[in-house]
């Protein structure tokens, strides 16, 4: 099978994938979830004329002019005035509390004094000054978040105020992880000779929950086909949606991954993209649940999952913005001539004072490096066969948001 280029093994990867479906959860827990229905407002805000300000109600005609009124109440949030206001009249009012009748107007208290039941108002004031009519905000049966939309704390905000106590999304995208390597310890474990500490599982169970999806990290599986089996049928039993695999997805002696998908039945997609780093990579579909099977190195592992494992649960999880946006920096250095695979490539990022962005990539792109992959601000995407470029060439960014 030949390696695909990046956008061909996104496409595939993105190929069978549908947002899940809908369910209803607690407007706490909405933050981050996709809408699958429009939503309307279920009352009108501010639900009827409330001052804006601290001071007095009045009627507009007693204050073109600077005069005395006489008070004959106080109004306060959530305790309306029964009464009315008459001519010469005025009521202490204070902020979000409703206009009593006869009132059209709030003269703000810094503008005032008080002695008793009278009020001095000191300066003329214009008609519906510091009042907040009635539906100044919405009303009731308007449409104010959308299908589709992704809720952010102010739209989690606009919901409350509209009086949702839930709302419609998406349900989150259940993953599974695991790694195989009889090479592997967990983090904490003192390793023997020839074994490494593993990361993988941690970092991709991470970026999975970054993104909104629940991850069970079913740990470090044996170098056994029999093992890896049992890994994979778990994860069927768990109903994931995705089951991420690093390491043993290649053709070696003991790369079991394949092997146990392709005995489980797996529909095979692709195994190998043009991608540096990154090459062994497998996607396929196991029943409802989407596979991708990362490579062993940790730098490979986690650049692929950025470019195809985030745009899958996105989609998943209904959201529109699948993929990290391409940014314009400048070179803050030379680079050679790339070959027939794309790049992405480590690099810091610092903004000039003309307010241009300067990539500088690390001099070392070794894939087994986890320093400058943590000091990283971005990856330098560099397609097959560009030509060498000199410091402060244009290049193409994706900033690491994660």
């Amino acid at each position: 099978m030949a390696a695909l280029s990046v956008a061909e093994a996104l496409a595939a990867v993105l190929a069978q994938a549908e947002p899940l479906p809908s369910e209803a959860v607690p407007l706490d827990a909405a933050v981050g979830r996709v809408l699958t229905a429009d939503l309307a407002a279920l009352r009108t805000q501010p639900p009827a004329d409330v001052s804006a300000m601290d001071g007095y109600a009045v009627r507009s005609e007693d204050v073109a002019a600077p005069t005395v009124l006489r008070i004959i109440g106080e109004v306060a949030a959530g305790r309306p005035f029964a009464g009315t206001i008459g001519p010469g009249e005025a009521a202490r009012i204070f902020t979000g509390a409703v206009i009593p009748g006869g009132a059209d107007t709030v003269v703000i208290q810094e503008v005032t004094s008080r002695e008793g039941d009278r009020v001095t108002i000191k300066r003329p004031e214009t008609k519906g000054r510091h009042v907040r009519r009635k539906g100044y905000d919405f009303a009731a049966g308007d449409v104010l978040l959308n299908k589709g939309r992704r809720l952010t704390s102010r739209g989690i905000a606009l919901a409350g105020a509209m009086n949702h106590a839930t709302v419609p999304v998406h349900r989150r995208p259940r993953v599974a992880v695991f790694a195989t390597g009889d090479e592997l310890v967990e983090p904490g474990t003192p390793p023997a000779p020839g074994q490494i500490v593993h990361s993988n599982g941690i970092s991709i169970a991470a970026l999975a929950r970054t993104e909104g999806a629940e991850a069970i990290d079913f740990g470090i599986v044996p170098d056994r086909l029999d093992a890896t089996i049992a890994a994979v049928r778990r994860a069927r039993a768990e109903g994931a949606d995705v089951l991420v695999t690093s390491g043993g997805a290649s053709v070696g002696d003991y790369d079991f991954v394949q092997q146990a998908f392709a005995a489980e039945g797996m529909a095979l997609s692709f195994w190998k993209v043009a991608l540096r780093p990154g090459r062994p990579l497998m996607n396929g579909r196991l029943g409802a649940m989407h596979v991708l099977g990362l490579p062993g190195n940790p730098v490979s592992a986690y650049v692929c999952a950025v470019l195809f494992f985030v745009p899958l649960l996105r989609r998943l999880a209904g959201r529109s913005d699948l993929t990290l946006p391409r940014e314009t920096a400048v070179l803050g250095r030379a680079l050679g001539a790339n070959d027939e695979r794309a790049d992405y490539m480590r690099a810091t990022l610092e903004r000039r004072a003309d307010g241009i962005l300067v990539a500088t990539p690390f001099t070392s792109q070794d894939s087994s490096l986890l320093v400058p992959l943590a000091s990283a601000d971005c990856l330098l995407v560099r397609e097959p066969f560009a030509p060498a470029a000199e410091a402060g060439s244009p290049c193409v960014i994706l900033n690491l948001q994660f």
